[in-house]
């Protein structure tokens, strides 16, 4: 009950004061200006951010610390010993080696054999003509080796065809059959751009086809039609179970 007389009470006018000079709702009106601008009342926390940084001005410590009393009679665990030690390298790593390693004495009085010099002899490459200076074209050095059938018979060009006529000329001359050729109305009508008509244009959307008129629901259809056993009262059950179709 007080809670429905309470919101019973009118409101309070905010109005009252017509020459209100804030944007805010005040209960009273603000005391006259008696200087040109305002004046902002810091807080204790704002006073204190507008002071200036205190720069350090102590002289730089020594690399050298002293070491208190308790670290020098402390005693290590053995987890940080453990850690202290130096992490050892993989069990396959290997120092590197050298950059002008040593020749042995069998490398350095070793005698190459024949084959060790072709395959040390440069390839010579046949010189293109225009692409370097005129010379003679080198015949590359290779070893003679005689070709299987089958690569023969890759290499061998193919013939062309009996029929084979030949390419026609750019300029030939029309036979007179063609310049005298009168079109028939079926190929006049296929040369004759379609005819589109827009997406929408003479449709009708109540127009029923004779297909859809003459069609008989199937079964499930008419199962599908009925309406759900748990949605009919006690009443309608005997008229739920007859067909809607005749």
């Amino acid at each position: 009950m007080d809670q429905t007389l309470r919101l019973a009470q009118p409101k309070p006018d905010r109005l009252r004061h017509p020459d209100r000079r804030s944007v805010y709702w005040l209960d009273r009106l603000p005391a006259e200006k008696t200087t040109s601008t305002t004046r902002p009342e810091l807080t204790p926390r704002w006073s204190e951010l507008c002071r200036s940084k205190k720069f350090c001005t102590q002289v730089t410590l020594s690399p050298i610390w002293e070491v208190s009393e308790w670290a020098l009679r402390a005693v290590t665990s053995d987890r940080l010993c453990r850690l202290a030690r130096p992490r050892a390298p993989a069990a396959d790593w290997q120092p590197e080696r050298p950059l002008l390693a040593r020749l042995n004495r069998v490398t350095q009085t070793a005698v190459a054999s024949s084959r060790i010099r072709q395959l040390a002899q440069p390839k010579r490459r046949p010189v293109l003509e225009g692409s370097g200076p005129k010379s003679k074209a080198l015949p590359m050095t290779h070893i003679p080796r005689k070709a299987s059938a089958h690569i023969e018979l890759l290499a061998t060009p193919k013939h062309d065809h009996p029929k084979f006529e030949g390419e026609r000329p750019v300029c030939r001359p029309v036979s007179r059959a063609a310049r005298n050729f009168v079109a028939g109305e079926r190929l006049l009508e296929l040369s004759g751009p379609k005819e589109r008509t827009a997406l929408f244009e003479g449709y009708d959307p109540y127009a029923v086809s004779r297909a859809a008129r003459s069609a008989s629901p199937s079964p499930r259809l008419r199962q599908l039609c009925l309406p759900l056993p748990r949605k009919c009262s006690a009443i309608l059950d005997t008229s739920a179970s007859s067909s809607p179709f005749p």
